[in-house]
Formats: C-alpha cells, structure tokens, sequence
C-alpha cells in the first residue's frame, strides 16, 4: 500500500466499468486506489493495477491528496445514495465527487440539492462507450459544481477518447444535472439508432430474403458512406459471425427479446414533461417492451390475421431505398434528441451548447457516426437552430431521402412487416413540416365536451362555444 495521501483519484465500484476506467487512469499516470463492497473485486483490481485496494472508504479518503477526488460507478439509484451517506462525513469542502453512472437527472438533481452549503463538489457526469471504452477512451459529458471542472478536467480528459481532430471527447457540459441529461438524451438516440437498424435488416430478412452474411456485406458497405457508424459497424460484425454449435448464423439463434435499462424510457418521459415531439425515441423503447411479450406474440401470430403479398420488387433498388429510410429516420431521431436538449436548456438554464455536444458524441460513445461531424457544422452555423431538420444541409439530405423513406414505410406496411421507427420518424418528419394540422379539430373536440376553448385565426384571445343547445 502507498504512503497516505498519495493517490490522485479513487474509484469506489470496482466492477467491469470502474476497473478499466481505474486501468484507463492509471495507464494515463495518475495513481489510483479504489474500493469495492466485494473482496473478489478489490482483489482484481490490487492484482491488475499492482496496488493493494482499501478494505473501507475511510481508508480510501485517507489515501487521497487533497482536494480528494472519488469517482462512483456503483448502480444508479439507492446504491449511490448509500455511498454518498459513508462518504459525507469523511470529505472537506472542496472534494470533488463524480457520479459516472447511468443515473437519472432528477436524482442527480436532488443530491445536489442535498449537498448544498457543505462544500463538497459534486459532478454527474455521463460516461458512454462500455467495456472496451471504459478502457480505451470513453465520451464524457461532466456536468455539476463548476468549481469542480479545473480539479477533475485533467483527470477527465486525459481518459477520454478522441475525435479525429485529436480534441478530448470530454467537456463540460453546464450546471446542475446537465451532464447526466445529455447522457440520458444521448441513451435515447443510442435506442432510436439501434431500432432503426434492426428495422433496415429485419425488412432486408423479411422482405428480400437476405441471409445474414448477404446483410452483413450490406451494412459493411453503408458504413463506407453516410452511414459510417460504430453501429453499423458491428451489425456487419454481428451478421456475419458463426455458431459453432448449430453452424448456422449466430443471430438466427439468439432469442428476440430485448432487455433495457431504463435510459430510454427516461428520455421519452422527460420528452412528455418538457412537451417535446420524440416518437422515434419512446417507439423504440415501445419495440423493445412489445419483443418482451414474446409468448403472447406467438400465440397472436396464430389469431391475428396479416396481408398474404408477396415482395415482388428488385432487390438491389429496394436495398439502397431501405439505406436511404435508415439515413433519413436516423436524421429524425438526431432532431428529436437535440430538441430535447433544447427544451431543457429552456427549462433549466443550463446554456448548452449543441455544437459541444455533438462533438462529443464523435469518439467513444455508442452512437459515434460520421453524422455528428455534420451535426457540429449544423450548430456552427446557427447555435440557436430551432431543430436540426431545417439547417440546410440536413434539409438537403432529406430531401433526398423522404421518398425512399415513404416507399419502404409503405412497403413495409403494405407486408406486415413491423417497422415503428421508420414509421414514426416519418410521421413526425411530416408533421414538422406541415403548416396546418388537425388540432383546431382536436382544440374544438376539448372545447365541446370540456369547455377549455380555442383560440381563432382571426382575433386575439380564447373563446368557447355553446355547442350543445
């Protein structure tokens, strides 16, 4: 064990996460102690940092030069009020403690909250790019006291991945519980994105019978273009890997039922307080919820009748039309998220800067793409840009790839082929871009039967008609 006070930073959670960020840290130079309720987790990380692990968080904070500076990766929650309560009485003011889980904004809010007038600095801080990210370099979004970003910037920057301009994908994000908002928004694409590719392969699967090594060649070849993508790159991965039991493609055995952690869900929530359009976000959270019911599914399947057509189009047109919708349906996720971010900013001042955000997004983290470069650009040119669809670059490409998105979402529908984040995206594409929608309907519909009146076109002011005699 090192002489007291002598460690630079302290992970307390030593799982997967929080070992190779620990290793990340430590590969950087800094020297890192860490603690874990788990002697078989403190004893892999003494064994892979070569340092002896604390038994107890007041030998943790011990070990710390001041100002001591703790990063929790412990499940969000109750387990991070937990650790917070033990550590409260051993920290100063002026320590710095970072929050990098998948922990929800509220909650970041609250503890924030709580922590006011003792001086500790705390930090929510979104962390994205799992396992191998973790270790190599993930995108951090830091958000919090920001006292606490000259202590922890060099720690955090350091660890963090890199765009190709070789700028850190880490940067403070703004005040309050900014940095876990972003990261949530950020989770909530990441679902968009990876429904809407499942979507491109299932109606390539269902529609033109493609086997997954065809598919694999496909998304291998789209991410060579528009859609160059960490996502895209690893479904041409996935599709093309083997199981060496059955013999057959290893994703034909996998069970379609799909697991969440709730970040999505989070996202089309704070979409619903915040009176954000999102549809492409909540119905790909919708996808996964309705993949869990998967022994109702097949007893519906033998119950509910479907559209007996055939596919009779060419293959390889039809292909690049579904590679057109997955470019276009993804450009609605990415306005939706930014919306999002916007109507929080609006919400909680936290002066985001959309621009920043993008580039962060462009290494380490999950929904890393090409497209965030254009993103960036978009936010250059106007940092007040009222939604991401009408910055002329990606009004362009839309226009380029609406119709391909409407001839696979009819396709699809005309088939029974389930596609809800192509379908929505459009829908909500079109509802954008329409200068007059049914709602004064609607508005009248609420007025008849619930006297909650309307406003007219004509005059300022609200009204209410006597509808029924």
């Amino acid at each position: 064990m090192e002489t007291p006070q002598s460690f630079d930073v302290a992970l307390v959670g030593l799982g997967v996460m929080g070992e190779n960020l620990a290793l990340n840290l430590h590969g950087h130079g800094f020297a890192v102690t860490g603690f874990d309720l788990e002697e078989h987790k403190r004893a892999s990380f003494a064994s892979r940092l070569g340092t002896e692990a604390p038994r107890s968080l007041q030998e943790l904070v011990a070990s710390l030069r001041a100002p001591r500076v703790l990063l929790l990766m412990v499940p969000a929650g109750a387990p991070v009020d937990a650790v917070l309560r033990d550590l409260r009485p051993l920290l100063h003011p002026g320590d710095v403690v970072i929050d990098g889980g998948n922990t929800r904004f509220t909650d970041t809010q609250r503890r924030i909250a709580e922590l006011t007038g003792s001086g500790i600095l705390y930090v929510g801080a979104g962390v994205s790019g799992g396992e191998e990210g973790a270790l190599r370099g993930p995108s951090i979004m830091p958000g919090g006291d920001a006292q606490a970003w000259p202590v922890v910037r060099p720690l955090l920057q350091a660890i963090a991945a890199r765009a190709e301009d070789d700028t850190p994908c880490c940067e403070w994000i703004g005040p309050g519980a900014s940095g876990h908002f972003v990261k949530m928004v950020h989770n909530g694409i990441e679902y968009a994105d990876m429904q809407t590719i499942c979507e491109a392969y299932f109606l390539m699967q269902q529609l033109l019978g493609l086997q997954p090594r065809e598919m694999s060649a496909v998304f291998a070849e789209w991410s060579r273009g528009e859609l160059s993508s960490y996502l895209v790159d690893i479904t041409a991965d996935i599709l093309s890997r083997t199981d060496p039991e059955s013999g057959g493609a290893l994703v034909d055995v996998i069970v379609d039922t799909a697991e969440q952690k709730g970040t999505g869900k989070w996202a089309s929530q704070a979409a619903l307080d915040l009176g954000v359009t999102a549809p492409t976000i909540a119905d790909a959270v919708f996808a996964r919820t309705v993949s869990a019911v998967r022994a109702e599914r097949a007893a519906a399947a033998g119950v509910l009748a479907g559209p007996k057509l055939q596919f009779t189009g060419e293959r390889a047109g039809f292909t690049e039309k579904i590679r057109r919708a997955l470019l276009a349906a993804k450009i609605c996720a990415y306005a939706q998220g930014f919306a999002l971010l916007a109507a929080a900013d609006r919400e909680y001042s936290w002066d985001l800067a959309h621009g920043t955000i993008a580039g962060l997004w462009r290494a380490g983290c999950i929904i890393r793409a090409r497209l965030l470069e254009d993103i960036r650009h978009a936010y250059a040119r106007d940092a007040k840009l009222a939604n991401l669809l009408v910055d002329p670059h990606f009004a362009g490409v839309m226009q380029d790839c609406q119709q391909a998105l409407r001839e696979v979402v009819a396709t699809a529908a005309l088939h029974g082929v389930p596609a809800p984040a192509f379908m929505s995206a459009l829908a909500y594409y079109d509802s954008y871009r329409a200068p007059r929608l049914p709602a004064n309907l609607l508005q009248a519909q609420r007025d008849y039967f619930g006297a909650h009146k309307y406003e007219r076109l004509d005059r300022a002011g609200k009204f209410h008609t006597h509808w029924v005699d």
